[in-house]
């Protein structure tokens, strides 16, 4: 199946950053949208709109219609109302995403039999003009090429389902996460010289912080030194000019749902104003309710977070160790700048759960890959690595603009191990690659 991303906005006429001509919300016939295909026609293909109010007032109506070639036919389509006259095809809002705030962002897709591409699109009545432009349309002013990852991208914000920079450029970071802190057998996570050698020779542009929360001698055990690690890491990051996520690493967080609240609401309070920080309050839950258990978590969590750090990116973890994100999908967590956390092993997971992943963003959720290996769900107790299908996950992910982190900086037998016996604490690794580490190094780079 090949991927088309239809794009179109509604909003006063103007230009975006990228110089995209906007849409009225009411019909104008001097306004003009685009559209822009992101791969190449072909039979079976499916399509996602999104539409975005870049108004000041909400809207509370929309309609894209267009028309296809006569040998090409919608043979199904989600999250709107499809009406089809002939070769005409009219998609307009269904109840619960009619209304959209300034700003605010809802898709819908389609899929198409035969070969064609849309002609005579228009939004709300004004014309979709122009199309195909490139697929991500660069910034009126593009991100610098040169300095840290920090210094070119800035603060980071969700973008429909994707991750921008403060350029409003689509974003990918790449970078690895760290042991459970409690059972790493050196402080590889901590090291300010092997965080700035991996930046500098890997491409490292973010760094996980897995603080363990439930096991013996991790956060709930002893608070004072897994905040110690935690913070040792925040402030490496903010050093050398890289991105870090504050992950609490646990998988029955709801049980300890005061201290998360304690300890998030804390360190937004303190590093919160920093563009370098991403949330992520609950690592990997168990087949728990997501309505009843989890999403009031998060929802007393971000809450906490929020009220000292309205903007950056907090990351949801969803049931079934971070993979039912289409469940999550379905009763989204109300707020701004939040995604939800997707994690795979790829000798044990693929094409079923990248299914799921297509289904959260069809729903219009923004995914983040926080922790996957080429290995074994176990982390690669055999030592096995599964390359093809991890590349699957790694052309899948760049094609949806999702940002990960490999699992994991430590030493050890396991495939995800990244580093071999005898490696330094401080870095200069080149010759002390293990397991899937040279995999995930090439992709980083």
């Amino acid at each position: 199946m090949r991927t088309l991303r239809l794009v179109t906005t509604l909003a006063v006429a103007g230009l975006l950053a990228g110089g995209v001509a906007l849409v009225a919300a009411t019909p104008a016939s001097a306004a003009t949208a685009v559209f822009s295909v992101t791969n190449n026609w072909g039979n079976g293909y499916q399509g996602q709109v999104t539409v975005t109010n870049d108004t000041s007032a909400p809207i509370t109506s929309w309609r894209v219609e267009f028309d296809l070639p006569s040998s090409s036919t919608v043979s199904q389509s989600w999250n709107a109302q499809q009406t089809t006259s002939g070769s005409h095809y009219t998609f307009a809002n269904v109840s619960w995403n009619g209304t959209l705030a300034a700003g605010a962002s809802t898709s819908f897709g389609f899929l198409v039999n035969g070969t064609g591409t849309p002609i005579n699109c228009t939004v709300n009545g004004a014309s979709c003009a122009g199309g195909p432009p490139p697929t991500t349309p660069p910034p009126t002013t593009p991100p610098p090429t040169t300095g840290t990852p920090v210094e070119r991208h800035g603060q980071l914000r969700v973008c429909g389902t994707t991750m921008c920079d403060r350029s409003g450029a689509r974003v990918q970071l790449r970078g690895i996460s760290s042991m459970w802190l409690n059972w790493e057998t050196a402080p590889y996570a901590e090291n300010l010289s092997a965080l700035r050698w991996m930046r500098d020779n890997w491409n490292l542009q973010v760094i996980r912080a897995a603080m363990g929360v439930e096991p013996a001698g991790a956060y709930l055990s002893d608070p004072n030194k897994a905040r110690a690690q935690v913070e040792t890491i925040i402030n490496n990051a903010v050093t050398a000019g890289v991105y870090v996520i504050v992950d609490w690493h646990a998988h029955e967080a709801q049980n300890n749902q005061s201290q998360a609240v304690a300890f998030f609401g804390d360190l937004a309070r303190r590093y919160g104003h920093l563009p370098n920080v991403i949330w992520e309050p609950y690592n990997e839950p168990l087949q728990v309710s997501w309505t009843n258990v989890i999403k009031p978590y998060h929802q007393a969590v971000v809450s906490a977070i929020r009220a000292a750090d309205p903007d950056n990116i907090v990351v949801l973890g969803t049931p079934t160790w971070s993979q039912d994100v289409d469940v999550a999908a379905a009763s989204p967590v109300t707020g701004t700048n939040l995604m939800y956390t997707l994690h795979f092993y790829s000798c044990t997971h693929g094409a079923s759960l990248r299914a799921k992943g297509d289904a959260a963003i069809r729903a219009g959720l923004a995914l983040f890959v926080t922790e996957w290996g080429a290995s074994n769900a176990d982390g690669g107790l055999d030592g096995r690595a599964c390359l093809p299908e991890a590349q699957s996950w790694i052309d899948w992910m760049k094609a949806n603009g999702i940002s990960w982190t490999a699992w994991k900086l430590d030493v050890g037998t396991d495939t995800t191990n990244l580093l071999s016996p005898g490696a330094p604490v401080t870095g200069g690794w080149t010759n002390y690659l293990h397991g899937h580490a040279p995999f995930v190094v090439a992709n980083m780079r």
